[in-house]
């Protein structure tokens, strides 16, 4: 199991979706997710068709720098980021409780 950490704080679990066939189905059926989801590479966005939840979304560079934030309601698609190609996906409210901002360093720790 992987953490989401922020200068060694950990806040959340983390599940990588790193083969195009796990990008490709993400989140979508679940009902919920209680960690976050790291989509790496992203090249066009993402969407949220077939959602059941919605979700806090950051568009983060190769560094794992957090360049941009937004909640994505259901039915919905994001325009792409070219600067920023890994994506976390979180249940909305989840950056929130997380404090995580734009600008913010995050780290993977397996």
């Amino acid at each position: 199991m992987a953490w989401l950490l922020r200068e060694g704080e950990v806040l959340a679990t983390l599940e990588v979706a790193d083969s195009r066939k796990s990008r490709r189905k993400g989140l979508v059926g679940r009902d919920g997710i209680d960690g976050a989801l790291l989509l790496s590479p992203v090249r066009l966005g993402v969407h949220s068709f077939g959602m059941r939840f919605e979700l806090d979304v950051a568009f983060c560079d190769r560094e794992l720098i957090v360049r941009r934030t937004m909640c994505l309601k259901p039915l919905r698609m994001t325009r792409p980021s070219w600067r920023a190609p890994v994506v976390i996906e979180a249940q909305a409210g989840a950056f929130e409780r997380w404090h995580l901002e734009v600008g913010d360093q995050l780290e993977i720790k397996e």
